[in-house]
């Protein structure tokens, strides 16, 4: 059997078939390059379209203060730390970085990785043994199921933010075992926050470990963005906080947040992190910046909450169905995979960019459109999407 012979002729209905079916009916909606962006707004062939579809929730992208400190830090130490962490890549300006998001995050110590996805592989790789167990809400990142399935400890999984189903999967599993609860802090095609308090009550009834994935709601959600441990004021029970630089924080990496025992053990044991290059000392620059103006500039954060209140409300009010959501990251519910295709297209061509997820990135019927917020969208951008929305929505037979 020829190896790539799966390039060439793609089963039925798989990625690959979907992708060549709907590009040859100009319904293809990956991969779009974009010509330039200012933050609210991409160019697409010449065309300026609201953008409805990045986690730059805060944009401090663009921010002087941010631009500058990369650019400072090209100048300080090049464009590459050249090595890893483990051996020569380690920077003054990464240990900078941790110290300072350690304070933020009022734990005792963190430590950085390349990218966020490397982060939540490091993980289980570092800590968890054959016999251990990972337990995972069903809607974790992918991120995370892909950890457990490269380094083979035990998992199991409950219903998407179901304390009861999360009891009746701790309580099976043997006292001599592990055990680490996984959740997002916001789920990010849903939008609908963990329910915190209520896990933490089992983490402690069960002797488990917990972490969350807080790679949303960082810069977002609780005092100055602290995340939504400090919302629920909960910092000191939730064991892991992790999170990612390419959201709030203008850059690419991701960290891990902890007691200084346990990253210091990390450290030493999380393949993704010894295994690959540092981060750039410009990413790591922009991150600090970034967390500079995440606390100088408090009004961003209120800003995003209206905005995105705003249009939560709005297309309610259209007759859309976008679920639980209660955060910045609002699905609009299709659930059907050609129709949130057209639905797509139509947004598209009157001029608003949004995501289009399907299974398995989602639940069998749950194909949906993502939408996603920015401080900075005007009065005037939301109220054009919303009328787009109406008008798409109409045309598509969706409302």
């Amino acid at each position: 059997m020829d190896l790539f012979d799966k390039c060439y002729n793609p089963k039925e209905n798989s990625a690959l078939y979907n992708a060549k079916v709907a590009e040859e009916k100009s319904l293809y909606s990956y991969f779009l390059p974009f010509e330039g962006t200012e933050g609210t707004e991409v160019v697409y062939k010449g065309r300026k379209i609201i953008m409805l579809g990045l986690n730059n929730y805060l944009e401090p992208t663009h921010h002087p203060k941010v631009k500058e400190a990369a650019k400072k830090a090209i100048d300080e130490y090049g464009t590459s730390a050249t090595g890893s962490r483990f051996m020569n890549g380690t920077l003054k300006i990464h240990r900078d970085l941790e110290d300072a998001l350690a304070e933020f995050l009022n734990k005792e110590a963190v430590i950085v990785f390349s990218t966020g996805y490397q982060t939540n592989l490091g993980i289980i790789s570092a800590l968890l043994s054959p016999k251990d167990y990972a337990i995972m809400d069903k809607e974790d990142h992918a991120s995370i199921v892909d950890e457990w399935s490269m380094y083979h400890s035990k998992f199991a999984r409950f219903n998407h933010n179901d304390v009861g189903s999360l009891e009746n999967v701790l309580s099976k599993i043997s006292d001599d075992a592990g055990k680490l609860i996984v959740v997002d802090g916001v789920y990010s095609m849903a939008g609908d926050i963990a329910p915190l308090p209520e896990i933490v009550e089992l983490k402690n009834k069960y002797g488990a470990r917990l972490m969350v994935d807080d790679a949303h709601l960082i810069g977002v959600l609780g005092r100055n963005g602290r995340g939504t441990a400090n919302h629920f004021n909960l910092e000191n029970e939730v064991d892991l906080i992790i999170g990612t630089f390419s959201k709030s924080f203008a850059s690419l990496g991701g960290f891990i947040a902890g007691d200084k025992e346990v990253i210091n053990y990390i450290k030493h044991y999380a393949r993704s992190f010894i295994f690959s290059a540092a981060m750039t000392p410009a990413s790591a620059a922009a991150v600090l910046a970034s967390l500079q103006v995440i606390q100088e500039e408090p009004e961003r954060i209120e800003e995003l909450w209206n905005i995105a209140n705003r249009m939560r409300k709005g297309l309610k009010e259209l007759g859309f169905d976008i679920g639980a959501s209660n955060t910045p990251i609002i699905p609009v519910y299709i659930r059907d995979k050609w129709k949130t295709v057209m639905m797509w297209k139509e947004l598209f061509e009157l001029g608003v960019y949004i995501n289009p997820v399907f299974p398995p990135a989602v639940q069998p019927n749950d194909s949906l459109l993502r939408t996603s917020y920015i401080a900075i969208h005007t009065e005037e951008q939301i109220d054009k999407a919303l009328s787009i929305f109406e008008k798409a929505g109409k045309k598509s037979g969706i409302i």
